[in-house]
């Protein structure tokens, strides 16, 4: 006898869902690690940002 699985009907309705929320999640991380891959030391010497929080 086999079992009712609920897990693939619960994945699939959810994510109907919340898709847009995994999109957004992915491309904010995306630009997020893109930036913070191209930042440099001088930048972060120069950085108004830095300075204030040594």
């Amino acid at each position: 006898m086999k079992l009712f699985d609920p897990w693939p009907v619960f994945f699939r309705r959810e994510f109907t869902r919340c898709w847009p929320f995994v999109v957004g999640f992915a491309v904010t991380g995306a630009i997020v690690t893109k930036l913070s891959l191209s930042l440099t030391e001088e930048d972060a010497k120069n950085s108004p940002f830095v300075q204030r929080h040594k």
